[in-house]
């Protein structure tokens, strides 16, 4: 679908699915409340799907969207540009961390190059989205054309929909692309309106000078673009980048499609902030995978509503905190459709105390 369809299309959660999953919840056979997080991840299940129990996610995927920053000439990031090709060359060998962790747990893994500042071989697993080569250096004017950033949007709708039609029924979507971590920490200021020095990180291991410059760059461009935080369009074309747009897309269309969608990192959450701007009602569709220890992460998911399942100290991207999240999210659908109630088993309930 077009954007705007898209976005017309996520509709708020089922609350008479999500009021019989609560329901069912009580009657399986535990105290209530007991499993915790897995019973609100349930619910929130069964309001996406629209019915109580939720499909049991079998076919999960991650897509890793790829793209490339003009910011990168203000000495942002410890890893040259030419890192992000040779990356995704590294993803489609098989040979990354988002590879060996979707291996292990049975998700399968798509690339797409969404604005690689490269030209990519052809190859198998490749998806060529290219926009253009990279986004303009922000510090000077916008990222990208309001056009371009409708291109990124699109492409990331395209390409889950072909996914959702393939069967896929969990998803996620990963990064990739040098210097990413400065957009997004611009995106989250404008859009949580914490201060650029409160959400900016290392990054890929910057030193505390290079965080101070990292900072000013920010500060910089938000004063030279000064982007509309409630125009999902015009924040991601004055600060963005082409991989966090596909992104963006790519969870409204799961939104529209009502499929539960797992939140990555700091670059992926960047992404459902120029979503939810998009479409509020998308923030019901979200799962918080982990927290990553960028320190804007958590000044996002705040914003999101969103409380991550994990909280192993990653920082990685691509897709790899959302992938390790999967089996708690399948956990917690097969709770609702497999535990036996009280009834069913024969088993006592709880007696009313005075």
């Amino acid at each position: 679908m077009a954007l705007e369809d898209t976005r017309a299309a996520v509709a708020p959660l089922d609350e008479p699915a999500m009021a019989a999953a609560r329901a069912r919840q009580d009657t399986l056979t535990k105290p209530p409340g007991s499993l915790g997080r897995l019973e609100a991840v349930s619910i929130q299940l069964a309001g996406i799907a629209g019915k109580c129990p939720p499909p049991v996610p079998r076919r999960k995927a991650v897509i890793v969207f790829a793209g490339d920053h003009g910011v990168v000439a203000q000495a942002v990031s410890a890893f040259p540009q030419e890192v992000t090709p040779q990356m995704v060359l590294n993803f489609l060998r098989g040979g990354a961390a988002i590879n060996v962790l979707a291996r292990q747990l049975g998700a399968e893994v798509t690339v797409v190059d969404a604005g690689v500042a490269a030209p990519l071989p052809p190859a198998e697993g490749l998806i060529d989205g290219k926009v253009a080569l990279g986004t303009a250096d922000f510090t000077l004017g916008p990222a990208m054309t309001r056009e371009q950033a409708v291109a990124a949007l699109e492409l990331g709708i395209r390409i889950a929909e072909e996914h959702f039609a393939r069967g896929v029924e969990l998803l996620a979507c990963g990064d990739m692309g040098i210097g990413n971590t400065t957009p997004s920490a611009a995106i989250t200021s404008a859009v949580t309106g914490h201060a650029p020095g409160v959400v900016t990180g290392l990054g890929t291991g910057i030193s505390s000078e290079g965080r101070a410059r990292k900072v000013a760059v920010i500060e910089r461009a938000l004063e030279v673009n000064r982007p509309d935080p409630r125009d999902g369009l015009d924040l991601l074309a004055k600060v963005g980048g082409f991989e966090i747009g596909a992104i963006a897309g790519a969870m409204l269309a799961a939104g529209a499609a009502r499929v539960p969608v797992v939140v990555d990192g700091f670059i992926a959450t960047a992404g459902a902030l120029v979503a939810c701007t998009l479409a509020p009602n998308l923030k019901g569709h979200l799962v918080g995978g982990h927290n990553s220890v960028e320190p804007g992460h958590r000044a996002a998911l705040a914003w999101l509503g969103l409380t991550p399942l994990l909280d192993l100290d990653l920082r990685l991207g691509e897709g790899t905190g959302a992938v390790l999240a999967f089996p708690l999210v399948e956990a917690a659908a097969r709770i609702l459709n497999e535990m036996a109630t009280f009834a069913e088993a024969g088993v006592s309930g709880a007696e009313p105390t005075a």
